[in-house]
Formats: C-alpha cells, sequence, structure tokens
C-alpha cells in the first residue's frame, strides 16, 4: 500500500513543479519608467488613457541637451510645433503579443516629426528593446529602467 502512495504521490508532485513552472512563465510588466538608450529622455509606459487594453509612452523628463527649446519644433503640423515635449505621448497603441512583447503601435520621433510603426519587446537582461519600422525594416533601441 505504501508503494501506491509513492506512485500517486508522484503525479501530484510534478504538477506543482508543472504549476510553479507556468507562473514564473508570465510576462515582466514593462509599464513605469524607462530611460532611452541615449539617455537623454525618460519615458513613462502606462495604459492608454482611451484604450486600457493598450499600451502607450510619455516623456515626462529630457535633459537639457535633448531639450533643446523644449519644443516639437520639426512637427510636420505647423500648430504642434510649439507644444512642449515633456507631458508629450511618443508610444501609442501598443498590444499584447505572446510573452514579452508588444505590436502594432507607434513611435514618434521628435527630432525628425516622423511617426514609425513600432513593437516593443522586454529582455532577459531586464532592459527594453524598442523598434521604429518603415517596412520590413527596424532600428532600435535598448531603453533600461533608470
Amino acid at each position: 500500500m505504501a508503494d501506491k502512495k509513492r506512485r500517486s504521490g508522484a503525479p501530484a508532485w510534478a504538477l506543482g513543479l508543472l504549476a510553479l513552472a507556468a507562473g514564473s512563465a508570465q510576462a515582466a510588466p514593462i509599464e513605469g519608467d524607462w530611460l532611452t538608450q541615449t539617455g537623454g529622455a525618460k519615458v513613462r509606459l502606462a495604459a492608454c488613457r482611451d484604450q486600457t487594453r493598450q499600451l502607450c509612452g510619455t516623456i515626462i523628463w529630457m535633459s537639457q541637451s535633448a531639450l533643446g527649446d523644449g519644443t516639437d519644433r520639426n512637427n510636420p503640423d505647423p500648430s504642434l510645433r510649439t507644444r512642449k515635449l515633456v507631458g508629450m505621448l511618443m508610444l501609442t497603441g501598443f498590444r499584447p503579443e505572446g510573452l514579452d512583447r508588444w505590436t502594432g503601435g507607434t513611435i514618434y520621433d521628435p527630432r525628425t516629426g516622423k511617426t514609425y510603426a513600432s513593437k516593443i519587446s522586454a529582455q532577459p537582461d531586464g532592459a527594453l528593446k524598442v523598434e521604429g519600422c518603415v517596412s520590413v525594416i527596424c532600428r532600435g533601441q535598448t531603453w533600461r529602467r533608470p
């Protein structure tokens, strides 16, 4: 009878390990503040105001050298060229796609005034890879927690 108990206990033990592994495989949260690759700006990632199931990013700080005159002077829309960079939405519309990956969003580059299709992925070392794409060609940056 002791042999039966061992046999019946083994599957429960194995299931316990599987449950632990499944729990640890969840995506790391990427909401919060991130320092851009150059260190010139901090971006806060959070749920979008109008779409809580999507992720957006707002510029919350810029170094003086990155800030320039502090306005979105390179925006193609002349009416937006006087808006402040700090407080501006830079990343919009990201949706989770699998583990540690968000797609379907856009990223605005205030240095050029251009908006690109974008994707974000959490890296094993805790960094964030942020990519802007034109067609199938993407260029990325590595962002880190401040």
